[in-house]
């Protein structure tokens, strides 16, 4: 790999007599191959991503992006002005190829949805995509504090809060992920805790207080079951300079008793050790952000708060209609002020890239119906669509999270959703 890596930067050293963009690719793939780099020849860790990931694989290019990290080599994005006077990445020219194609980075969760977007095989009009597949929990966080990619996936309330405080670095397009997170919920055994009512003073792990996925839990533990955030203890996992609320302003809300766990251990084995009565939500992955590594859902002292986790969000969406929003897709606000087409391009690309999806089930079901092993009963039910991209379709619940949001006090007012998509696809 790090032969590899010292050959790519000495290719990349060439090019940069072509184009000065390419040669701070070559700076930055210098550092990840451990060539000694002065300070202020450092630059933003994304653009040699995206050159390895062109040339030795993504499995190179998220080695690049975690040795930047783990070795302070991240400079601070979000400043106008980097130390010793380099150029800010987000004010770079947009590269243009000989084919007259915007070529934009993007971050995109790894999903059937997106994949189409990531290997390239749907491509958005006009537009060429260097598609990296990456964590929800890694992409928000770069994407708050350093800003590394043109166009990725955001955390739904994390945007909530930073438009609350006026115009970010982002304008979302109507894409849409969406989970039951709240069914996963986990508490030990030993604890009394037979229903949602019984989580009042007790205390739950979380690994960010103000992450959709426990934004949505608490609401709905709330709404539906009379729980408020103020009757549980929260012990957050991530630390400040490496939580999306870190970028955003986050402090704890009047009246939630909120702690931070210590670094010197984490969620999982605090529930574990029975020093935590339960996790609201559970990340036990290999990401930059979160620590947790135990799978709590073997323990036989942890079971979840839902037995049948499926039974339960067929009665929340049959009382509500909503299917919770966790993610949307954002863009680059400078990009689109130069090129307001491309919020519409991507937005028909994802599209596209749903409809494959969809026409891939439909074509894996069409045995069933032949046979009449399904009736034309199941055929009118998969003629909804419960995962529908456009604010239209998805209004109810988006409104429904900007409530929350702002009800459970993690913003000083109600965003509205004009504030947060891109005009031209408000219609959709």
């Amino acid at each position: 790999m790090r032969t590899q890596l010292i050959e790519q930067a000495d290719a990349a050293v060439v090019a940069a007599e072509r184009d000065q963009i390419f040669a701070e690719q070559a700076h930055t793939l210098g550092i990840a191959a451990g060539f000694q780099i002065p300070a202020q020849e450092r630059r933003n860790p994304i653009a040699a991503e995206h050159l390895a990931h062109r040339s030795v694989g993504s499995d190179a290019a998220e080695e690049l992006v975690f040795f930047a990290c783990q070795h302070d080599r991240v400079p601070p994005v979000m400043s106008t002005k980097y130390e010793g006077g380099a150029r800010d990445p987000r004010k770079l020219p947009r590269v243009m190829t000989t084919d007259g194609l915007l070529e934009l980075s993007a971050a995109l969760g790894k999903h059937p949805r997106a994949r189409p977007l990531i290997d390239g095989s749907i491509s958005p009009r006009g537009i060429r995509l260097l598609g990296t597949a990456l964590g929800g929990s890694e992409t928000f966080w770069r994407q708050l504090k350093f800003a590394e990619f043109d166009v990725s996936e955001l955390s739904m309330s994390s945007l909530l809060i930073a438009t609350s405080h006026g115009p970010t670095a982002w304008v979302a397009i109507p894409v849409f992920t969406r989970l039951f997170h709240y069914t996963e919920a986990l508490v030990r055994t030993d604890r009394g805790i037979e229903t949602p009512a019984d989580l009042r003073g007790k205390r739950l792990g979380v690994p960010e207080y103000q992450q959709t996925a426990a934004v949505w839990s608490r609401g709905i533990l709330k709404e539906h079951f009379g729980v408020d955030p103020a009757d549980i203890e929260w012990y957050m996992e991530r630390p400040p300079e490496i939580s999306h609320g870190g970028s955003t302003g986050f402090v704890p809300p009047p009246g939630v008793k909120l702690h931070y766990i210590s670094r010197d251990t984490n969620m999982g084995e605090m529930v574990a050790a029975g020093e935590l009565d339960g996790a609201l939500l559970y990340i036990p992955l290999n990401n930059l952000v979160d620590r947790s590594r135990i799978d709590l859902r073997q323990h036989p002292m942890v079971r979840r708060l839902f037995p049948d986790r499926a039974a339960e969000a067929r009665r929340f969406y049959a009382a509500t209609g909503i299917f919770p929003i966790n993610h949307t897709v954002v863009v680059r606000r400078s990009i689109l002020e130069q090129h307001p087409w491309v919020a519409r391009s991507l937005y028909d690309a994802f599209v596209a890239a749903k409809d494959r999806v969809t026409a891939e089930r439909d074509a894996n079901l069409e045995p069933y119906f032949a046979t009449g092993l399904l009736g034309e009963g199941e055929r009118a039910t998969l003629a909804h669509d419960p995962l529908a991209y456009g604010i239209a379709a998805a209004r109810p619940v988006l409104e429904t999270i900007a409530r929350y949001v702002y009800e459970q006090g993690l913003t000083k007012r109600k965003v509205e959703l004009e504030e947060l998509f891109d005009p031209s696809t408000m219609e959709l």
